[in-house]
C-alpha cells in the first residue's frame, strides 16, 4: 500500500477475556489462567486484523490494565490519590501518585512486543506510554529523601528502555502516547505545562540516533474514554507546533471527530518537520456510527491537498477502549472500523495515482 496505515493501540478486550479479569480480580482463577486468556485474545486479536488486510498489527493492548498505567502495576510505593483527568460527560479517571523512590517500571514493553509478535505474519507496532504522563505521578508536596529531579532521572531511564526494547526486538514502529499534550493546554493555558511536557519528552527522544527516531513516533488526540473526550474544546493551533517539536520521525493526530480538519492540517503542513510523517485520523472510535472506504478516502484526499502523500499516512484517532473497563464499544464495531481504514486508505492510494 503506497499511504501506509497503522492502528492506534487498543481494541476493546474479548469477552472471555473480560470474564477471565473479573475471575482473577475475585480470586477465582490464578495467574496461569489469566496469563493464558489474554495470550488468547492478542492471538484473536492479530488473527482478526490480518484477515482484514492490516498491513501493521497491535496486539490491541489486551494484556494491558490502561494504555497509561501499565509499567507500574503492581507498584508497592503507589497512593491512590493523583492527578485526576476530567472527561467533558463528567466522568474521570484518577492516576495513582508515588509515595517512595526509586522509580522503577514494573513491566517493559517489550514483553508485550514479543508475546504478539508470536501470533504475527506482518510487522508488529508497539504503543508505549509517553514519561510525560507518568511524569505526573510524582506529587507537589514532593517525596522525603527523593527530589523530583532524581525521579525524573529515573523515569527518562525507564521511558528509554520501555521504547528501545521493541525497537532492538523488531518493532516496526514505537509509538509514544501523549494525550495528555492536548490536556494540558486545558489545564494550563499558558502553555508552560506542555513546554515542561515537551522537553521532558525529548529529554528521552535525545538519547536516540536519526535512524533509531524514523521508527519512533508521537501519538496526540483529546481522550476518547467510554465515549467521551477531555480537551476536545481546546484549539489544536496550540498544540501543533511544539507538538512537531518532538524528535520523532512519525506523528500520529486525531482529525476524524475535529471539526474543522482543514485549519489543523493548514497548520500540520506549516509546521510539520521536514523529515516526518504525518499520520491522520481517518476514524472516530467513540462515533457508533462505522466509516465507509469511501468516507476515509475522501479524509485522506483532503489532506493531501495539504501535504505530499508521500508525507501521508492514516491512523485511527486514538485507541478504541484505552482502559480495560471500557467496553462502550465493541469488539466487531472496532474491527469493522479498521477495515473501513484499510480499504479506504487504499482507494485513496489509487485515486492519487499511487
Amino acid at each position: 500500500m503506497a499511504i501506509p496505515t497503522e492502528p492506534i493501540g487498543s481494541i476493546p478486550r474479548s469477552p472471555q477475556l473480560l470474564t477471565a479479569m473479573a475471575a482473577h480480580a475475585a480470586g477465582e482463577i490464578d495467574d496461569a489462567r489469566l496469563a493464558a486468556a489474554q495470550d488468547e485474545a492478542v492471538r484473536d486479536t492479530i488473527q482478526r486484523l490480518e484477515a482484514i488486510g492490516a498491513p501493521v498489527v497491535t496486539d490491541g493492548e489486551q494484556a494491558k490494565p490502561s494504555f497509561a498505567t501499565y509499567p507500574i502495576a503492581g507498584l508497592a510505593d503507589l497512593a491512590p490519590d493523583g492527578a485526576v483527568i476530567p472527561f467533558a460527560d463528567g466522568h474521570q479517571r484518577q492516576l495513582p501518585v508515588l509515595t517512595a523512590g526509586p522509580f522503577r517500571y514494573q513491566v517493559h514493553a517489550d514483553r508485550y512486543y514479543t508475546a504478539a509478535a508470536r501470533h504475527a505474519t506482518v510487522p508488529v507496532k508497539q504503543s508505549v506510554i509517553a514519561a510525560s504522563a507518568l511524569s505526573l505521578l510524582y506529587p507537589p508536596a514532593g517525596i522525603p529523601g527523593y527530589t523530583r529531579e532524581e525521579f525524573l532521572a529515573d523515569l527518562t531511564d525507564e521511558v528509554e528502555a520501555d521504547i528501545r526494547g521493541p525497537l532492538e526486538a523488531g518493532a516496526h514502529v514505537v509509538q509514544l502516547d501523549f494525550t495528555e499534550g492536548r490536556l494540558s493546554l486545558k489545564l494550563d493555558p499558558s502553555g508552560g505545562v506542555l513546554d515542561e511536557f515537551i522537553a521532558l519528552n525529548n529529554r528521552v527522544l535525545e538519547r536516540f540516533t536519526d535512524v533509531e527516531r524514523a521508527r519512533i513516533g508521537v501519538h496526540t488526540c483529546p481522550g476518547g474514554d467510554q465515549d467521551s473526550t477531555h480537551s476536545l474544546d481546546i484549539d489544536y493551533a496550540g498544540l501543533l507546533p511544539k507538538l512537531f517539536q518532538l524528535k520523532a520521525g512519525n506523528f500520529y493526530i486525531q482529525l476524524a471527530s475535529e471539526a474543522d480538519p482543514d485549519k489543523v492540517l493548514a497548520i500540520a503542513a506549516e509546521h510539520l518537520p521536514a523529515h516526518a510523517r504525518l499520520f491522520v485520523g481517518v476514524i472516530d472510535p467513540i462515533d457508533p456510527r462505522v466509516e465507509t472506504p469511501e468516507q476515509v478516502r475522501d479524509r485522506i484526499l483532503a489532506a493531501a491537498r495539504h501535504l505530499p502523500p508521500e508525507r501521508l499516512g492514516t491512523c485511527d484517532d486514538c485507541g478504541f477502549s484505552p482502559f480495560a473497563d471500557d467496553t462502550s464499544t465493541s469488539r466487531e464495531t472496532a474491527f469493522a472500523k479498521i477495515a473501513a481504514r484499510v480499504e479506504g486508505t487504499a482507494l485513496a492510494a489509487r485515486q492519487l495515482g499511487l
